[in-house]
């Protein structure tokens, strides 16, 4: 359901979903800015905040983005059967995904259209923090005919992967955020010119590392990938809205206007692959990322170190391994440490924005080796 905050703020959620207070109050002092003129809180939002989108008029907020512009998720086809998974195998054969891409780069970006930057020996690889590539079972399909229509075989494995920038979106982030997070860059400046050209560049940057990162995880399985879709969390974009030309500022928001968008779990919980259904202006043609965090990464170590040994947080309780070999990070991105996927859900398909396709169940969750 859609609950109104205040004339300017909805939240997208119900009776079960838990909603941090101080996301909504940070959503609040946002709304205040300079040129606001719409924000919606998405059932993940949680502090930042994250899990929102806000609609500006002739003024952009690079901060609002933050230092991961592009950070999205994409989801490729495999030709591993579902019926002959080996989970314990493939994990000890899959290694290499932190470390730099040994290819030809600026081949790949030039065939890519992709502008070269200082920041190309990161592309192709995860990074930290709550980005992941899963390999994936198809556990349970709602509409068919929606899955072949998008190219995805419900016999075979999909791979999702969530990265961004990675260093390209932290320097970015340097340059124009830091210093302009009250002000904002007037649209026909100069800088923001700058910016939305390397925001532009950082998006398809983004676009090709995630692509690389599955070429480089299936072939260590002697498997192939076809995207079969690519859709950001973290943009900025230009849209018509209500006949008003609005720039929608996506953090931890999924795109709704580029078709079917994959809703992730958190490690050890089902992801879900749903469509957007209905018009989306009501949602700022945006849908949740993911789960939204439930617990600061600060507190999930003190919460879970003395219950979980290292061996049982990389197993899960649904029989998927987790390959993270920083102690930290593991117990920082723990299932427990998030929502419940299944409200966020719920909340989504109660707003009538969502049709859920297939539920997607993890089998190996690669973060990183040492």
């Amino acid at each position: 359901m859609f609950k109104e905050i205040n004339n300017k703020i909805k939240l997208i959620t119900n009776d079960k979903n838990w909603v941090e207070s101080e996301a909504i109050e940070q959503l609040k002092l946002v709304s205040e800015l300079e040129g606001v003129q719409q924000a919606i809180g998405l059932p993940d939002i949680h502090s930042g905040p994250v899990g929102v989108t806000i609609a500006t008029q002739k003024i952009i907020y690079p901060h609002l983005i933050g230092n991961d512009v592009g950070c999205g998720m994409a989801l490729f086809q495999t030709d591993l059967k579902k019926s002959k998974i080996k989970r314990d195998k493939w994990v000890r054969k899959l290694s290499g995904l932190e470390d730099s891409y040994d290819g030809n780069i600026n081949a790949i970006m030039e065939e890519a259209g992709v502008e070269s930057t200082s920041y190309d020996s990161s592309i192709g690889t995860i990074g930290g923090g709550n980005h992941f590539a899963e390999l994936q079972s198809i556990e349970k399909v709602f509409d068919e005919n929606a899955l072949l229509d998008l190219g995805v075989d419900s016999k075979n494995l999909v791979l999702l992967v969530h990265s961004g920038s990675r260093s390209l979106g932290s320097a970015i982030f340097q340059e124009f955020a830091e210093t302009n997070t009250s002000t904002g860059l007037k649209i026909e400046s100069e800088e923001a010119t700058k910016y939305l050209q390397q925001h532009d560049n950082a998006v398809h940057w983004a676009k090709l590392s995630r692509k690389l990162i599955a070429e480089r995880f299936l072939e260590q399985l002697g498997s192939f990938s076809k995207t079969v879709l690519d859709v950001e969390h973290n943009c900025i974009a230009k849209t018509t809205v209500g006949h008003q030309e609005y720039y929608l500022h996506r953090k931890g928001a999924a795109r709704s206007d580029l078709g079917a968008v994959v809703i992730a779990g958190s490690r050890g919980t089902y992801s879900y692959l749903v469509l957007p259904i209905g018009g989306q202006e009501q949602n700022l043609f945006s849908l949740a990322h993911g789960s939204g965090r439930k617990w600061k990464r600060k507190n999930a170590k003190s919460i879970l170190g003395d219950k979980y040994t290292i061996d049982k947080m990389q197993l899960t309780e649904i029989g998927s391994a987790v390959i993270c070999e920083d102690k930290n990070l593991l117990y920082e991105e723990a299932p427990q440490a998030y929502k419940n996927i299944e409200h966020i859900i719920a909340a989504l398909a109660d707003a009538g924005i969502i049709k859920v396709l297939a539920q997607l169940k993890p089998i190996i969750t690669y973060k990183t080796r040492k």
